[in-house]
């Protein structure tokens, strides 16, 4: 997969996408999936893109060549998207892609960002049988998730025009709410 180096600015030609972030299991695809339906807006899942451009699920690219390198197929598929004239879209992005400060700084220029919050029981509940996500494949996924969400919640905060508890609240309660919120902050440009 070849990729372009990182442009000197953000992106300044992106507008009125929706931006979802957050850790996995929050529901970013699902909820992203929906508001692309009900809004007539293409969705991109940033994971499912870099599985399909390298040929191999995340989990392979994780054993084969290291977080890492996963890392730097995100931010270069960022980089991408920032390139291009890209407007009225859903992005959900991996759990990690705010990590990086460049990113956060592109996720920003890129629209209207949702931070998709859960607690550890709810991510617990909803990736407990999974296999695909390799940062989870530990004897006690619970330290993991509570180490994770502990270092990236104040970076997810950091990026979130909009906070959505997903713990209590119905797919279709959350997609409302992200969308009456983003009309009303895409109104006001």
């Amino acid at each position: 997969m070849t990729m372009p180096e990182f442009p000197d600015q953000p992106c300044e030609t992106c507008g009125q996408n929706i931006v979802l972030v957050g850790f996995m299991g929050c529901g970013k695809s699902t909820v992203g999936r929906e508001i692309g339906m009900q809004l007539n807006y293409p969705m991109m899942d940033t994971d499912s893109v870099i599985v399909e451009s390298v040929g191999m699920p995340i989990a392979k690219i994780f054993s084969k060549h290291g977080e890492d390198h996963f890392r730097d197929l995100e931010s270069d598929l960022l980089s991408q998207i920032c390139e291009t004239e890209c407007t009225k879209q859903i992005i959900s992005t991996g759990g990690g892609l705010p990590v990086r400060e460049k990113n956060r700084d592109w996720l920003k220029k890129l629209g209207y960002v949702v931070w998709l919050k859960a607690s550890v029981d709810t991510v617990l509940k909803r990736t407990g049988k999974s296999n695909h996500r390799p940062l989870l494949n530990t004897k006690n996924p619970r330290d993991k998730i509570e180490t994770m969400l502990a270092e990236r919640d104040p970076i997810y905060s950091e990026v979130a025009d909009l906070v959505i508890n997903t713990d209590e609240l119905e797919i279709s309660e959350t997609v409302h709410g992200i969308i009456e919120s983003a009309n009303y902050h895409f109104s006001n440009y």
